[in-house]
């Protein structure tokens, strides 16, 4: 197959491979250079968000990926409890955490560690819980003979401190309302 396989890599394998391709009619050759990265933990470039917003009853996912290698080991805790997997809690194998079913009492600050034989770093976010949007008033089935015109409405509750977008689609496709301002008119009540 042309392949070459290296196990257990360590920094005396870094350098400049080189493949050779040879045969009656001649001979190319190929280069790559084989790096090997070793690092602590980092969250230089990719922080936790400061703030989390998470929907009451809801679902909410903590991102945590630090830079590192070899790949490190997670850990969590919000405020000074240490987090251990449970029936709402998850820790996921890629530092993530999830709540599910959440409550007044999941707000505060998490803080997510990773650790790998080079060291060890972590960053903190702030979990706020906002009300569950809802739909209150839902789209109705009409039959409409062909020529007329219909209306179909759609009145939601949320959070006064988030703003909301309502999004209409057509069997699944998002209708544009610029490119089909002839056919649709969106009203927007306040």
């Amino acid at each position: 197959k042309g392949e070459l396989r290296m196990q257990s890599l360590t920094f005396d394998d870094a350098g400049m491979y080189q493949c050779i391709a040879e045969n009656v009619h001649g001979i190319i050759y190929a280069n790559a250079e084989l790096k090997i990265v070793a690092s602590a933990p980092t969250f230089e470039f990719n922080p936790m968000k400061k703030k989390i917003l998470a929907a009451k009853g809801g679902r909410v996912i903590i991102e945590c990926k630090p830079k590192a290698a070899p790949k490190p080991k997670f850990s969590w805790s919000k405020g000074t409890e240490l987090l251990v997997n449970g029936s709402r809690i998850r820790i996921w194998d890629d530092g993530s955490l999830e709540i599910i079913n959440v409550t007044k009492l999941d707000e505060g600050r998490y803080t997510c560690f990773a650790e790998n034989n080079r060291g060890k770093a972590n960053s903190t976010g702030v979990l706020e819980m906002t009300e569950a949007t809802k739909i209150t008033l839902a789209p109705l089935n009409v039959d409409v003979t062909v020529g007329e015109n219909a209306t179909m409405q759609c009145i939601a509750s949320h959070d006064p401190t988030l703003d909301l977008t309502f999004i209409w689609s057509l069997n699944g496709f998002v209708i544009d309302f610029e490119k089909e301002h002839e056919h649709y008119e969106r009203n927007v009540m306040v």
